[in-house]
């Protein structure tokens, strides 16, 4: 089955019910409108037969007649709408209640007056037409404008409790959003025109025929003063000229009521509610016939009887004829209300359960038909608000997931942090930089990260001194050069040094972004260090042979010219000069050497065969301190230059000899021999090369710098062993570590170790 195929009977059905509903509602209205137009004509017939008695005398019977049978007419018509009525009520459909009280509420604002001035008339008319013909007559006809008065002020004071009441409305409202209120305000009083005042009389919002008008009527201040005594006051215009008929039909109640403020104080500004409601024609037609009575006193005498008569059936029928059609006019009125409220309850019920495909809407011209319209245009920008922030969204989390990407591989680390110094977050860079979990440490404090303490300190500094400086100098970040885990070089770990820069961002929050410049720094020095050699070997290395061959000559040519004494002191001393030249030569061919350390040429290498034949040469005839080697016959071949790897096991061995010798001769026992170990680790693919000793370790001073250029625990050591090593190390690609031997919280030597790759995936 298609999807379209269940669609189709459901709207076919559905523009049936509509085709059939539109079909009685145009039955009954134009059988409606046909039948209160006859009673209108008949009506004004019959209102006309009253003012002329010959016409009267001859009409007014079947005038009646036909009257009465319109009103029963009528009167089936609507039993038939109020059966239809009930059956909807039974059914449960959506409006029926609404429909019901519009029925009712039309009924009873055309049943009450009517019985009302009905019942007044009628006992006027029964009891009082005959005192109009007696010397009581002024005092009847004065009778009448009082009552004609007090049902306009009680309908003026009726129209003010309304507009009281509804003031309430816009208490809370602002003034920019106050006109959506009093149009509806307006729509609920049923007035012409509502103007909602500041307390200084100028107008902040209007609904009605004042919107159009640029300076509508201000009410003074006096009139302010008393409406904020009264709390409403209501003012009846348009009956001061009886003569003029347009002025008289533009009869208007005008009330001004103090809107209650939300608020308690002195400087709470009071707002007034204006609301303009016409008045009834039929009670301004009364007054009017009351006031022109007494001009028709003489005519209406001659027919006392007649015109009683006449007065209650008139009454009556017009009583009759005004509630039937205003309940038949109510239920059609509410039938084209209600429809529209259907489309918008169903509208709603889908947008609640998230549903905003387009809605239908009416092509009416009223407000409820430009309602749905409204709703449906709504309901279409929602969902196109919604596709774009989906889309947003969308962007967002790609956006958000290329920035994580980004810091997660990024080299340098990177946190966030708030004013106080707690981490907000971090990349997995900060954690390999600062050796510390930052990721389990967020929403704390960076200086409760064990190590991390003084560096806190020092960057909540470098915070402090740039916010202080930033307006001065214009400055947008600070950076300075740190150094960490300077105080556990000693155990083992190395001190790192970092470049960090701080700025601050939108949100208050402080950006930390620091770099690991061990590498650089060591680096750094390494040249310098290889500057300094060269120029030393240059400016040392040339006279040391003239000095040599000076001091020789000098012994040469005064031996045998001097005494015994002289010639022991002459040999000794040329001995000593001689020494010592042979020393600085020494020296600076190491400094040469260093300085002139050529480019590695790799080559497929096996470490192990490389170590054996160094091993040699510390056999136990000549080594002072027994070397022991465990190499794993598994390592495979590294890429490498066997002249300067066999250099470096060279210069490590003889560091060890020579650290495990100071151990013994400072009163150890029991000293483990040098130990020289190679390894092969399938995980990471790589060979790594051990010495180990067991003298007293490093300080905690040289284990930072121990690979810098003469740095040295020797008593006459240069200081570039470890760092030829490290050079060496850095041209093969081979990472190196330098730690102390800890156990039992106690050094128990030191070790380097050196980490190659294998020859494959080197040359690869």
């Amino acid at each position: 089955m298609s999807p379209s195929g269940p669609a189709a009977p459901t709207s076919a059905s559905a523009h049936l019910a509509a085709r059939q509903s539109r079909a009685v509602r145009w039955a009954v209205g134009v059988g409606a409108a046909i039948m209160s137009a006859i009673g209108l004509v008949l009506l004004f017939l019959l209102t006309l037969a009253t003012n002329n008695r010959a016409l009267y005398e001859r009409n007014y019977a079947w005038l009646f007649g036909v009257n009465v049978l319109v009103a029963l007419l009528l009167l089936a018509v609507l039993g038939w709408v109020a059966v239809r009525l009930w059956l909807r009520l039974r059914r449960g459909r959506f409006g029926s209640r609404l429909l019901v009280k519009l029925a009712a509420i039309f009924a009873l604002v055309g049943l009450v007056p009517g019985v009302l001035i009905y019942v007044v008339s009628y006992q006027f008319v029964t009891r009082s037409i005959e005192s109009w013909f007696d010397v009581k007559v002024e005092g009847a006809l004065s009778a009448g404008v009082n009552l004609a008065r007090v049902s306009l002020d009680a309908l003026a004071t009726d129209m003010a409790s309304k507009t009281r009441a509804a003031s309430a409305q816009v208490a809370q409202v602002p003034d920019a959003s106050a006109g959506v209120v009093l149009e509806r305000i307006r729509d609920q009083l049923g007035a012409t025109d509502v103007i909602l005042w500041n307390g200084a009389g100028q107008a902040v919002a209007s609904a009605g025929q004042s919107r159009f008008s640029l300076n509508p009527e201000r009410p003074g201040v006096p009139l302010l003063r008393t409406v904020r005594q009264q709390r409403a006051l209501a003012q009846i215009e348009g009956l001061d000229d009886i003569a003029d008929p347009v002025a008289v039909q533009n009869a208007r109640v005008k009330i001004i009521a103090l809107v209650s403020s939300p608020t308690v104080g002195l400087l709470a500004e009071p707002r007034y509610l204006q609301a303009t409601l016409m008045l009834p024609p039929a009670l301004v037609e009364n007054a009017i016939a009351v006031q022109e009575a007494n001009r028709e006193y003489q005519e209406r005498a001659l027919a006392r009887g007649g015109l009683r008569r006449m007065y209650v059936g008139t009454l009556t029928l017009s009583l009759f004829l005004a509630v039937f059609g205003a309940v038949l006019l109510a239920v059609l009125l509410g039938n084209q209300l209600v429809r529209p409220l259907l489309v918008l309850a169903e509208g709603v019920r889908e947008v609640a359960a998230g549903n905003l495909s387009p809605k239908a809407a009416l092509q009416g011209k009223d407000e409820l038909g430009g309602l749905t319209r409204s709703f449906a245009l709504m309901t279409q920008q929602l969902a196109d608000a919604r596709g774009a922030v989906e889309q947003s969204m969308s962007e967002v989390d790609a956006a958000r997931a290329n920035l994580q990407t980004i810091l997660d591989n990024l080299t340098a680390g990177v946190m966030v942090l708030d004013g106080a110094g707690t981490i907000r977050s971090s990349n997995p860079g900060a954690t390999r930089i600062l050796r510390a979990p930052m990721a389990a440490y967020e929403g704390q404090a960076l200086a409760e990260v064990p190590g991390l303490a003084d560096f806190a300190a020092a960057v909540q500094k470098q915070f402090a001194a740039f916010l202080g400086e930033r307006d001065h100098h214009g400055l947008d970040h600070w950076q300075h050069p740190f150094e960490l885990h300077a105080s556990l070089a000693g155990a083992g770990q190395h001190a790192t040094s970092i470049i960090a820069r701080g700025a601050e961002l939108p949100d208050s929050t402080r950006l930390l972004v620091f770099d690991d410049i061990s590498e650089i720094v060591s680096a750094q020095r390494a040249q310098a260090w290889g500057e300094v050699a060269r120029r030393l070997a240059h400016e040392i290395k040339n006279p040391l042979t003239p000095i040599q061959l000076s001091a020789e000559r000098l012994e040469m040519k005064l031996t045998g010219k001097v005494g015994a004494t002289e010639q022991a002191v002459l040999a000794k001393s040329v001995r000593t000069i001689v020494e010592q030249v042979d020393a600085m030569k020494r020296l600076v061919n190491e400094f040469r050497d260093y300085a002139r350390l050529p480019a590695a040429e790799l080559h497929a290498l096996d470490i192990n065969a490389l170590v054996a034949d160094v091993l040699h040469l510390y056999g136990e005839e000549n080594a002072t301190v027994p070397v022991k080697a465990e190499l794993d016959a598994r390592c495979p071949a590294i890429a490498g230059d066997a002249q300067q790897l066999r250099q470096v096991v060279h210069n490590l061995l003889q560091n060890a000899q020579d650290a495990t010798e100071q151990a013994r001769a400072a009163g150890g026992e029991n000293l483990s021999p040098v130990r020289i170990t190679t390894r092969w680790s399938e995980s990471s693919g790589r060979v790594r090369l051990t010495v180990s000793d067991s003298g007293s370790g490093f300080p905690a001073h040289i284990l930072q710098r121990a690979f810098e250029p003469y740095v040295t625990t020797k008593p006459r050591g240069t200081g570039l062993g470890l760092a030829v090593v490290k050079k060496i190390a850095d041209e093969h690609g081979a990472r190196i570590d330098l730690s102390n031997r800890v156990e039992d919280g106690v050094v128990r030597g030191a070790q380097v170790s050196l980490s190659f790759a294998t020859e494959p995936a080197v040359a690869a």
